[in-house]
């Protein structure tokens, strides 16, 4: 019995290791990237001589005790500016009269106000959305100054609401010497509403009307549409408008200081208006400076709060 010899195995393949890869740069490719470079060069330039100076500029200022009066040369102060803002009442009321703007005015006025509107204009005929488109965005293209002197004169003491709530035969008062924060929350409402408008039209157009067609032929309602489909396909432009309608609010300066200036004592005092008293009515510098400083980050915040909310929707 011949014993048989089992089958030569073959040997394993023996993969070569990839060659290292070119540490050293190709000279045709360094001159190509300052090729491309080129034609940004001198926006870059503009942008670090007129943007990114003045902020540089601004951000060593605020730790000195720089004023524009009385002062021979300003000295370094570390933090001083920033721990006396805190310990500032005036200051404290000023972060919570502009939290109370933005809120009132862009995250549930012209936000929501914006959309019913877009809502409305979607079912109207052509002359409504005509005249209505027209009215908004007139508002909205007057100068701040403008609309400013337009509500103060609404809500004056003799003005406009007054009279018509004399006529009704209901109480009258003075709105601006009252309720001077509704009053600008009320005005700016009035103004920036055309733009949260225009943003949700834009956004309404882009969903299928098969979509929308198909829940109402499954029987559901004019809110269960708007809250389960409209909602969702729009949310990333809900997103974006609440982002730039609150860092627009964060910064309103003249149409409240055309209106009530601020007060009366202080009730109307939004953190741009603390500002600019403490800089150039107080000629305090620094100080006013490192409010500046510190509404930048309250912004910053609200706009990384609103880039991870669009993030985890991608």
């Amino acid at each position: 019995m011949t014993a048989t010899t089992p089958p030569p195995q073959a040997e394993p393949e023996v993969r070569k290791a990839p060659p290292p890869p070119d540490s050293g740069a190709r000279p045709g490719t360094a001159r190509r990237s300052l090729l491309r470079a080129l034609p940004v060069s001198p926006a870059v330039v503009l942008l670090l001589l007129f943007l990114a100076g003045p902020i540089v500029y601004c951000v060593v200022i605020a730790f000195t005790d720089l004023q524009l009066t009385g002062q021979a040369e300003e000295s370094f102060v570390g933090f001083d500016n920033f721990t006396r803002a805190f310990r500032d009442e005036a200051f404290l009321n000023a972060v919570w009269l502009t939290l109370v703007f933005t809120v009132l005015s862009s995250l549930i006025g012209q936000n929501t106000l914006g959309l019913a509107l877009a809502s409305l204009m979607q079912r109207a005929s052509k002359p409504v959305r005509t005249l209505t488109g027209g009215i908004v965005v007139t508002a909205w293209v007057l100068p701040e100054v403008v609309a400013g002197f337009l509500l103060y004169a609404f809500f004056r003491r003799e003005g406009t609401l007054n009279a018509v709530l004399d006529g009704l035969h209901l109480p009258s008062q003075n709105w601006l010497f009252t309720l001077p924060i509704l009053a600008v929350s009320f005005a700016n409402v009035w103004r920036g509403t055309a733009f949260s408008m225009l943003v949700y039209s834009a956004a309404l157009n882009e969903i299928p009307k098969e979509v929308t067609e198909a829940a109402e032929v499954d029987g559901a309602s004019g809110w269960r549409r708007m809250w389960h489909v409209t909602l969702p396909m729009i949310r990333r432009s809900i997103g974006t408008n609440l982002m730039l309608n609150t860092l627009q609010t964060l910064s309103v300066f003249g149409l409240i200081w055309v209106m009530t200036r601020g007060g009366p004592s202080g009730k109307s005092q939004t953190l741009p208006l603390f500002m600019y008293e403490q800089a150039f009515q107080n000629s305090l510098i620094g100080y006013g400076t490192a409010v500046a400083l510190l509404l930048l980050l309250i912004g910053s915040l609200f706009s990384v709060v609103y880039l991870r909310l669009l993030r985890t929707e991608v």
